[in-house]
């Protein structure tokens, strides 16, 4: 009966379920000095358990009181600053400019007007390229319709000498 119980509780412990109470039972059963062989290898881990829970820790460990900041927390600091700064003169510049079309000088707007040809001409080209590859994409797919039609017509013709029984 004392052996069915001790089971139960090893069971209950290795999901985790057992309670203080019922690990102190499987601590003092198995410190005993017979415990039968198919347990055995559970006495070696609570008498583990039952010498660690006297040790302690004697050692001294040292803290430190005084924060140190050292020289690599500055430059993060100050590289953040900069960042920083560089960000804000940016977004002044971007602010400063004019925003519409009248407000640029005869020598912008002439700039401008020659950006839009250029722009212009290579759309242009960029669309005769794409009509291009239009006609190759047509013939690649001429080229898949008459791969497709000479399998079909290999089918037909095995088909056929099967049928015949020709080679």
């Amino acid at each position: 009966m004392v052996l069915n119980n001790i089971e139960k509780l090893i069971e209950k412990y290795d999901n985790g379920e057992t309670t203080l109470q019922e690990e102190q039972q499987l601590k003092d059963y198995f410190s005993q000095e017979t415990v039968p062989p198919h347990l055995e290898v559970y006495k070696s881990m609570f008498q583990y358990f039952l010498y660690t829970h006297e040790e302690q820790f004697t050692k001294d460990v040292p803290l430190k009181s005084k924060k140190t900041y050292s020289l690599y927390q500055w430059i993060s600091v100050a590289a953040v600053a900069v960042i920083m700064l560089g960000i804000f003169t940016q977004f002044e510049i971007f602010q400063t400019q004019p925003q519409t079309l009248a407000d640029l000088t005869p020598q912008e707007r002439a700039e401008y007007e020659e950006a839009k040809e250029v722009l212009a001409l290579f759309s242009s080209n960029f669309n005769n390229g794409t009509d291009k590859l239009m006609a190759l994409n047509m013939v690649s797919d001429n080229f898949d319709k008459g791969t497709d039609n000479m399998a079909y017509l290999s089918e037909v013709s095995s088909t056929t000498n099967k049928i015949l029984k020709t080679n």
